[in-house]
Order: C-alpha cells, then structure tokens, then sequence
C-alpha cells in the first residue's frame, strides 16, 4: 500500500494518540475533536487492513501490529519535521519540543541542562528524569544521557567523558564509627548502597580483601543516588558514588574521601539520539552543546 500525503496527518494522529493513550489528549494536541482522531485512525487501518488499537468504551490499547508500525510512524514524522526545518530555514534559531531523558543526578547534568536553557530559550525542554532503561525509539526520546557503553544499532551516540568513583562518609560519621584503614574494614560500617529498581540488585562496590571479593552490608539501600548522597552527608553510612557527584560536598567539607585510590573503575557518561540522515536543528546544537559542557565539568 502506498501512503498518500493526506494519510501525514492519520500518522500523526496515530502516534499521538499511541504516546498518550488517549483520542481526546491526541485531539487536543492537533485541535481536533476525539471523533475526528478516531475516523483517521479508523482510515488508516482500513488501508493498512490491520486493527492499531484495540478499543473500549473508556480506553484504547496499542495491538502488536500497532507497536510495530509506531517505530517506522515515528522515524516518518522525525524525518519529515527535519526536511522541513532544513529547507525552510536552516539558519533559524533551534526552536521546538526537546524531550530528554536523564539519570537522577542534580550535580552534574541539571547545571547543564540550566545552562543549555538559557543558550537556547526557544526550545522547550521535557525532562524524564530517571535511572530505568529506557527504549530511546519505542519512547520518542529525542536524546538522553546515560552511563555504560551503548549497544543499540539504531542510535548514534557521543562520549561525554569518563568518571571516577570515592568512598566517602560525613566528619561526623567518621568521629563515631571510626576510619576505615581499608577495603576489608567496610564489613563493620553502615553501607549506603543502590540497588537495581528492576531487579532489585544491589548494583557492586569495587571491594576485594585478600584476592576475594567482598559484599558489605547495606544499612540503607535506594533506586536512585541522590538519597544515598545526602544520607552519607547527614552521617548515617558510607557510600560510593561518582566523583562529579560527591566533588563540591567534599570541598566545602560536608563529606570525606575514604580509602583514598581503592576504587580503581572509572565510568562513562553518554549521549544517545536515534540516528537519522537529517538530525534536527534542536537536536545537533543540544548535542554539541551538552558535548562540550558535561565534558569541561567531568575534567574539573
């Protein structure tokens, strides 16, 4: 089947409304009513001769032929909005909707998404903020930040720099508990330590004594790192973290490095967005300018 140029705005509708589960949400977004949403999309199936949603008097629900469509409606719609930026004015300002996803860290990236907003006022940010894997393509990201090495194929991706790791507590948890002299001694500590929200894993701690690999026990364990931070800050425990992340609480004093040199791994941050022959105006300077910044405060 050949898609004709007046079944843009069906796909439109489709994708919408498979983002947001809703006629009436994909009909407020284009200003149409729910009914119009629904004929569109009923005309597309129709075309297609594949049901796309499956339908109640309250909900619809995306079928498996629909997922499948909505990656390639999605990479259409991409690729349209960058044809027309680039032949419309490729000298204008980036402007338009930038939907990031980011890991919970206030320290590092929320200064330079501060920073990226202000350089760039006419583009709208819609931050997810989380530390779930997240599906770049099936979600409509237009970039996010991650640590490890990227795998999927359907993504470019830039390196934004490597990290260090510290152990490191509060003065006032060391004066009570005491210092530990090494790796071994973390056995006898309150351990602040993050687990896998998808497992429930407790993700490791670099420990080994005496050629074996050491688990400590954690006092307090959370899905994200910032509470660890801050507990480790008001003294209930000793925790790992990125160096970028516990660097200014180690400067003004609130936290000490323990172990000084005992957590030899590094990290890596990265930047993914789905790979396309046109990239968006938004998208390249969001890139460039993130590239740049998180890369000169990770050498700090």
């Amino acid at each position: 089947m050949r898609i004709q140029v007046e079944s843009i705005a069906a796909i439109q509708a489709f994708v919408l409304a498979a983002e947001r589960r809703s006629f009436k949400l994909a009909g407020q977004a284009m200003g149409l009513t729910p009914s119009a949403i629904g004929k569109a999309i009923q005309k597309l199936e129709e075309q297609l001769s594949v049901q796309l949603f499956h339908r109640s008097t309250r909900s619809i629900a995306i079928t498996e032929e629909g997922t499948l469509f909505l990656d390639r409606c999605r990479r259409i719609l991409s690729e349209i909005e960058a044809a027309q930026a680039e032949v419309s004015d490729a000298r204008a300002a980036p402007h338009g909707q930038l939907k990031i996803g980011l890991p919970v860290e206030p320290t590092l990236l929320l200064p330079a998404i501060t920073a990226f907003n202000e350089a760039y006022p006419d583009i709208q940010l819609d931050l997810d903020i989380n530390d779930r894997f997240v599906d770049v393509i099936d979600e409509g990201f237009d970039a996010v930040i991650r640590s490890g090495e990227p795998t999927d194929s359907r993504l470019r991706h830039r390196k934004l720099g490597e990290f260090g790791w510290s152990f490191v507590a509060s003065p006032d948890y060391i004066a009570r508990s005491g210092r530990p002299e090494s790796l071994s001694d973390l056995a006898s500590h309150a351990c602040l330590r993050q687990r896998l929200a998808e497992t429930g894993r407790l993700i490791p701690w670099p420990v080994i004594s005496d050629g074996e690999a050491v688990s400590p026990n954690a006092t307090i364990t959370a899905t994200i790192m910032e509470p660890l931070l801050e507990l480790a800050i008001r003294g209930r425990g000793i925790a790992h973290l990125p160096d970028f992340a516990a660097r200014s609480s180690i400067d003004d004093g609130r936290l000490v490095e323990l172990l000084e040199g005992s957590a030899q791994e590094t990290g890596a941050l990265h930047l993914l967005w789905p790979a396309s022959q046109y990239p968006l105006p938004k998208v390249r300077v969001f890139v460039d300018f993130m590239s740049t910044h998180i890369a000169r405060r990770l050498r700090r």
